[in-house]
């Protein structure tokens, strides 16, 4: 175990010796093949490096490294039949992942050193910190300051004291066809009919919110236990039965007098 002028490491194996990050630059090209690394003695070496010089930065990125190099390994030497194609898919975009990983480590690597340079070119450099100079000073324009106490007064009176966003109900709709005179309707037509499908209480419906209507009736009964639904199956016919009393659509609980109400379709 060695380190490079700049303090980086290096590792020594028998089929490599040199900077690990040039290590990496030969697996990420395919030029190495991951299976010829021998990651328990890099480990090993690495440790002993951080033994003499602990580092707590390049430790964590050592072990984001050695993670990617070890799981790579390991799905290189998996067996894989031929027949699964799906699998050797799923591999080969598995190990383009891991390729791309060790790049944009390398990237960041790259980009903090160059940060660190211009940082260390630029360490020298101190703020001016004496006055300008009268020359340089009589070359700015003159500031004409043209507003007075007055008009700051008058702009501080309109951000406190604007008047608040008016609501408007422009955007609701008048009631149509409320809900209560509906249920009494269903009601007449379950006490002759017994049952009843949901298309033949809307039968004589004049119009879609009148049908839109009966239906939230039907739910408003249901909830109250006067009516109980059969459906077979999703999108089936529906069948309604009587099983409350007249009181219950007295007790309907709606929203207001005139009851629930359709907005326009």
């Amino acid at each position: 175990m060695t380190t490079t002028e700049g303090g980086g490491f290096t590792v020594s194996l028998e089929n490599f010796e040199g900077p690990f990050d040039l290590l990496l630059g030969l697996i990420s090209k395919r030029e190495m093949d991951i299976t010829e690394v021998a990651l328990a003695a890099v480990t090993d070496e690495f440790i002993a490096y951080m033994r003499v010089d602990p580092d707590l930065s390049r430790t964590s990125e050592f072990l984001v490294v050695a993670a990617t190099l070890l799981d790579m390994k390991a799905r290189s030497l998996l067996p894989v039949e031929d027949e699964q194609l799906e699998a050797d898919l799923e591999y080969l975009e598995a190990r383009d992942l891991l390729f791309s990983r060790l790049l944009q480590y390398r990237a960041f690597k790259q980009v903090a050193n160059i940060f660190g340079q211009l940082w260390e070119v630029n360490s020298g450099a101190h703020p001016r910190q004496a006055e300008m100079e009268p020359k340089f000073a009589a070359l700015l324009p003159q500031l004409r300051w043209s507003t007075t106490p007055l008009d700051l007064a008058k702009i501080a009176a309109e951000v406190i004291f604007a008047a608040p966003p008016e609501v408007t109900t422009t955007h609701l709709h008048d009631p149509l066809v409320p809900v209560r005179p509906q249920a009494e309707y269903i009601l007449k037509q379950l006490k002759v009919l017994g049952d009843a499908s949901f298309e033949q209480l809307c039968a004589d419906a004049p119009d879609v919110n009148t049908i839109v209507s009966r239906f939230l009736a039907i739910l408003d009964l249901y909830r109250e236990g006067a009516v109980s639904f059969k459906q077979e199956a999703p999108l089936a016919k529906l069948s309604i039965h009587w099983t409350g009393s007249d009181t219950n659509v007295a007790d309907m609980r709606m929203e207001d007098e005139e009851g629930t109400v359709v907005a326009p379709l």
